[in-house]
């Protein structure tokens, strides 16, 4: 029996030094997992019959343990490196259409704008719904992102503009524009559907009526309408505006200069003043805003913690592309490793449960950072020394049991 043990001894600890060494090896494997080897003991059947004794017959490596427990995060600037702060694995389509998990976010964009990984496999997501702005429904598909589509221009339909007019002034000077105009004034850069941008000035004339002021705009420094205000504003006595304060102004985008760009039809922009003011302090402006833009080129891509791309433009703007999905498993020791980081479903995992980064149990991404090994290298090292050691243990039985053996033999 003695050999039995030796050799057991031996095939298992030559197996936990495989395990060993694959971890020390991936030590620097980004997303990788540890794993470890469990042993059993083996026990021949019972002998002698209810009286008997089971006999120990060895050891045997009962399972190798995936230990999936959160690796550290290393900053690396790259916006496509992307790590999971908790539970979770992104989803993969490999090559050949099946699926794939894995825990290494270093994301590659193609020519095509597909997100891939290193070893080609794409990443899947949930696509944007170009009407709700928000990821579509139903099962994750491949991100793919318009790597080289500029954002068009969008004409500017609102803005708003928050000031606080002074309650302490007097009826301006019969001269319009009152001098000097900047005094209750302000300025705003709207833009017409070519994404030429118009700038409007904006300014305040105090009335001879309590509380009420008239307001002026110009474009190209030409007052629009000529000589005529383009409404009224007027406070209560708490300083509030009444009547809502929304106006409607017509943009003409006739160019002053010849040589201006060609601009788009004439547009109307509906301005908001409704939170405005006329207090007993200094002219003020608090808030100037305006939906519109110029055309952008693609300039970069962010994620947000909650899988949440946003693409970068030249004109300032982000809009979002897609969110990144995520699965989780009940048993994730029972996936099966595959090779490139990878691992695959089965039985014993059972089937991934689907959802988006910081959804119920999942975990937030983060952009710009990837998830380490979780491999303790001096731990591994200990383990390593305790397993030659075990081999030279078993070694040292078999051994002896060949030398009882020979004593035996020798006999006369």
């Amino acid at each position: 029996m003695a050999f039995q043990h030796g050799l057991s001894g031996l095939n298992a600890a030559s197996k936990n030094l495989d395990v060993i060494g694959h971890n020390i090896a991936n030590a620097n494997t980004t997303g990788f997992k540890a794993s470890r080897a469990e042993f059993a003991d083996m026990v021949a059947s019972a002998i002698g019959g209810a009286g008997g004794s089971n006999v120990g017959i060895g050891v045997q490596v009962a399972a190798v343990a995936q230990q999936f427990s959160q690796g550290n995060l290393t900053v690396t600037g790259n916006t496509l490196d992307v790590a999971i702060n908790g539970s979770g694995f992104f989803m993969l389509q490999q090559p050949d259409g099946s699926s794939a998990y894995t825990r290494a976010g270093n994301f590659k964009l193609d020519k095509d704008g597909d997100l891939k990984t290193n070893s080609g496999a794409r990443v899947l997501g949930y696509p944007i719904d170009p009407a709700t702005g928000k990821p579509t429904a139903g099962s994750p598909r491949p991100l793919v992102f318009p790597t080289g589509a500029p954002i068009p221009a969008k004409q500017t339909e609102n803005a708003k503009v928050t000031f606080n007019l002074d309650a302490r002034a007097v009826e301006a000077a019969t001269a319009t524009p009152p001098t000097p105009r900047a005094t209750y004034g302000t300025s705003i850069t709207v833009y017409d559907s070519q994404g030429v941008p118009q700038p409007v000035s904006l300014y305040f004339v105090k009335t001879g009526n309590p509380n009420e002021w008239e307001m002026y705009t110009t474009l190209d420094e030409i007052l629009q309408p000529p000589g005529s205000p383009v409404g009224t504003i007027t406070f209560d006595g708490n300083g509030k505006i009444i009547g809502g304060g929304s106006f409607g102004m017509n943009i003409s985008t006739a160019p002053a200069n010849p040589n201006s760009p060609i601009p788009g039809p004439d547009f109307v922009v509906n301005f908001d003043f409704s939170d405005s003011t006329q207090y007993g302090t200094k002219w003020a402006v608090s808030e100037s805003t305006q939906d519109g833009y110029t055309a952008g080129q693609l300039t970069g891509i962010n994620i947000e913690a909650s899988g949440m791309i946003m693409a970068r433009y030249s004109n300032g703007m982000t809009r979002a592309e897609g969110q990144v999905a995520l699965a989780n498993f009940r048993n994730p020791q029972g996936l099966m490793a595959v090779g490139n980081n990878n691992w695959v479903e089965t039985f014993e995992s059972g089937q991934p449960v689907m959802g988006t980064p910081t959804d119920g149990n999942f975990g937030a991404l983060r952009s710009g950072a990837l998830e380490d090994s979780n491999v303790d290298l001096t731990a591994e090292l200990v383990n390593m020394m305790t397993a030659q050691r075990t081999y030279q243990a078993n070694a040292q039985t078999i051994k002896t049991q060949d030398q009882v053996m020979s004593t035996l033999v020798n006999l006369r």
